[in-house]
Formats: C-alpha cells, structure tokens, sequence
C-alpha cells in the first residue's frame, strides 16, 4: 500500500513510533517516525470507525467498525494464503489501535480497482440496462437484479481522487493504464480471490455477490501483492443465502441500512445538494453494526471480541 492524496476531514491519531502520511475516509496510514519521509519499507495501516456513503463521510461513526474490518481482512488472508500473496508484515501495533490495524508492505499500487462479479446488481446492473454489458462485457439477455452469471466476470474501475466516483472501464482501458501483462495477470488474480471466497463464504450461507480488490507491486521483488481490506462489507456484497430471490434488492450485509435511511424523506437529504447529511440515528448507527459484526461471525465462526 502507498499514501494517496488524503481525507481532509479525518482526525487522525498520535501513535508513539509512527508518522502520520494519510487520512482516507476510512483508513489512516502511518509510517516510521525514525524513516526518512517516503523511505520506509513498511506503513502502519488503522481502520477507523468512520462510515461514507455516497462518497461523504457521515457522523457519528459505527462502533467497531475499524475492528471488524481489520480482523475480517486478516482472516481472509489466511484462507487465500495459497491463491495470492498479501501485503501483511505483523499485527504488533501501537496498544491505542490494537485489533484495528496491521503493519503492512508499501507496496506501488495499481491505479485500477479490481472488481469480481458473480452475480448483477449495483452499477453494472445499471449499465447492463442501458447496453446489455457491463463494462463492455456482453451478457444473456433477460437477466435481473440479482441474477446469477453463467461465470464470474472481471469489471475494473479507473480510481478516483478522494471524494469523486470512481469510473467503471472496459479491459482495453485498463490495458492502457497499467499494460497488457499486468493487467491479464490482475484479472486472473481477482477472478481466483472471488472464486475462492465465494465457496468459503456459500459453506456459511452467504453469497458472495461480488468484490473489490486492491493490488500493487513488491518493489524489492516485483511481485503482484493484494493489499488494502479484502473482502469485508465495506468493499464487498454480502447476501444471506437463505433470503436469496433475484428480481429484487437482496438483503446484505454492509451499510444499506444508512443509504436507505440517507435516501429517505426521513432524512430530507438530497445526495446531489453537495450539502453535508444530517447525523445518523441511533437505531440505524446500531442495526448497521449488528450487520457487520454478523457477517464476521456467520464468515469466520468466530465470536467477534472488539
């Protein structure tokens, strides 16, 4: 992982040992305080408890969030140990952030997100819609939300500065940004991460919708690494296998209860006023948490301890 233009808006924490070099919405990155700027081969990565929808950060935060998150990835990456390499050097961190931070590889990350789909919703339902393809890909017609693909697709998206959307773009586009190996590579890597995590999750009775994934370069040995948070609710569609019916909205297990509550005349916010959303209640602050810490636990079987 390597710093991106930071989240103005974050408050991040002193922690003896450690540099402030990054805010983003949800995450703060740390490096060395004894490393020359830049220079150091390892960053301190924190997940905070923040919480953005449609690219604004909202108050007040999700309690345990940070930790969920954290504890999920790393979880994660024991079970695609054999599939991938990831960017992890140790959990032994600062007391002030233990349970929600790693010490991770700096690692030069590629300008694109790395989607897996396996079922369509979201933004590629949206252009499937409108052409019948999602991000150029042909599909069958007659699909709906929802609906299983005949086989996972690979649907990269260009990264955007903080605060602005990130862009949906054809293969062809990618191969212009990072080149015809990287990118051949990358797809094959996220198709093996989804294709791995969607039967871990479906033996606990979720769906793996889909997911993005993150990769960068070693720069001491040149190897594709996956980095960031992999497959938790923030950066992934988890469905309860049991309530599954295509043709409508699944229920899932991530943040849909802020952006329907945001989307809501209870709210009164208009998400294109460019105005700062009204705070959460509490009851939504807390059904939201309760989803995260259940997908942690159906996913691992493992009692989440904050």
């Amino acid at each position: 992982m390597s710093e991106r233009i930071g989240f103005a808006g974050a408050e991040a924490l002193q922690l003896p040992g450690w540099r402030h070099v990054y805010s983003g919405k949800v995450r703060d990155l740390y490096e060395p305080a004894d490393a020359a700027p830049g220079e150091s081969d390892t960053l301190l990565v924190v997940a905070s408890d923040r919480i953005s929808a449609y690219d604004v950060v909202l108050e007040p935060p999700i309690p345990d969030k940070g930790a969920v998150l954290t504890q999920l990835s790393l979880w994660w990456f024991e079970q695609l140990a054999g599939t991938v390499e990831n960017h992890v050097v140790s959990t032994d961190v600062p007391e002030q952030v233990a349970g929600r931070a790693m010490v991770v590889k700096r690692l030069d990350m590629f300008p694109v997100e790395c989607i897996a789909r396996g079922y369509l919703t979201g933004s590629g339902l949206a252009e499937y819609r409108e052409s019948g393809t999602v991000t150029g890909l042909p599909l069958p017609e007659g699909l709906v939300d929802g609906s299983k693909l005949e086989s996972a697709i690979f649907t990269p998206s260009a990264k955007a500065e903080v605060g602005e959307h990130d862009e949906n773009i054809t293969f062809a586009q990618m191969t212009e940004r990072v080149g015809a190996e990287a990118a051949a590579a990358l797809r094959d890597l996220t198709l093996d991460v989804y294709t791995r995590a969607e039967q871990i999750a479906r033996e606990a009775g979720i769906i793996l919708a889909d997911t993005k994934v993150e990769f960068g370069t070693d720069p001491v040995s040149g190897a594709i690494v996956l980095g960031d948070e992999v497959l938790t609710p923030d950066s992934s569609r988890f469905w309860d296998a049991e309530d599954y019916e295509p043709g409508r909205p699944q229920a899932s297990f991530d943040k849909q209860f802020v952006r329907d509550w945001l989307t809501s005349a209870e709210s009164g916010w208009d998400k294109s006023s460019g105005e700062q959303p009204p705070a959460l209640p509490e009851d939504v602050v807390a059904k939201t948490r309760a989803r995260y810490v259940e997908a942690y636990e159906r996913l691992t079987g493992r009692r989440f301890d904050a």
